[in-house]
């Protein structure tokens, strides 16, 4: 069975950096595809960014200058770099991967002076 484990929220200043971290235990399919969800106070959960087996990536045009996805090289472990945070940014983190499905628990990230 599939787990992921986040990591990496809390509380930073505009302007300021965080690294979210989703540890998969268990076996994931080797095509798989492993993403970043966000959700937003009073909205619905988005994607922000995504990557493949082969290592491409795609972000959401809202963060492509400022985040960074990627995994470390088992492919365990999927990463959310976070620069030049802001205020809207704030919210809880979702990890995802494929297949099987699974969510991670979510993290909260709030971005505040």
């Amino acid at each position: 069975q599939v787990q992921l484990v986040e990591s990496g929220g809390g509380l930073v200043q505009p302007g300021g950096s965080l690294r979210l971290s989703c540890a998969v235990f268990g076996r994931i399919s080797s095509r798989f595809a492993m993403a970043w969800y966000r959700q937003l106070p009073g909205e619905q959960r988005k994607l922000l960014a995504n990557i493949s087996e082969t290592g491409n990536t795609n972000l959401a045009e809202s963060v492509r200058d400022r985040f960074t996805i990627s995994t470390d090289k088992a492919r365990k472990t999927v990463y959310l770099q976070m620069n030049s945070l802001e205020s809207e940014d704030t919210g809880v983190y979702f990890c995802y991967v494929c297949c099987p499905e699974k969510w991670g628990q979510g993290t909260q990230v709030t971005v505040s002076s």
